[in-house]
């Protein structure tokens, strides 16, 4: 069965064949990927979208396609992931977002993100998750907080996939507990 979560303005769903060439051309961009150390060829983006998939068959979630019907068949996505690298505070479930530049801005990714907070929830062992984002990227950092993610200075650390002294090593995390977020619903 397919996976979708239906918003007011956007759908959260299983990646399709049709989107690995809009999903290249967002990871083509070097004003989406500055906070990543490159950008991505074909092959790469495609690869990616593989290991997305892979991923929601193994653990029944992923970073998902975000599309905005009647504006764009893919936007980026949104999701949830099991963070593959240890850290401090792994393992975990990770919220995370990626949108193409044209769609920035018009509050796509906190709706397409309170949807799959929501629906992580309601899955059982799922009782915090995490995002994270390079210390300079401020546009995520405040759909963290619009989200009701918590930031503590204390669990900000270094990306173990980034050498030391890269300028975007340095990492800030926020949490949100099932319990947070259902008060913040009530």
């Amino acid at each position: 069965m397919a996976f979708s979560l239906h918003g007011e303005r956007v759908i959260v769903r299983d990646w399709r064949d049709s989107d690995l060439e809009a999903y290249a051309a967002l990871n083509a961009d070097p004003e989406v990927r500055r906070f990543f150390p490159t950008v991505l060829s074909r092959e790469q983006s495609d690869a990616e979208i593989g290991r997305m998939r892979e991923h929601a068959e193994r653990e029944g979630f992923t970073f998902w396609a975000v599309e905005v019907p009647g504006v764009a068949e893919l936007i980026g996505f949104t999701g949830l992931l099991r963070t593959p690298y240890p850290t401090h505070f792994t393992p975990c479930v990770e919220i995370g977002w990626r949108l193409a530049r044209a769609h920035w801005g018009k509050g796509y990714a906190t709706e397409a993100a309170k949807l799959c907070l929501d629906w992580g929830f309601q899955q059982p062992g799922i009782e915090e998750i995490v995002a994270l984002a390079a210390m300079g990227n401020l546009p995520s950092h405040a759909v963290m907080e619009r989200l009701g993610m918590q930031r503590n200075p204390a669990d900000d650390f270094d990306h173990p996939r980034l050498e030391a002294g890269h300028p975007l090593r340095p990492h800030l995390l926020y949490r949100i507990k099932r319990q947070d977020r259902l008060q913040m619903q009530a």
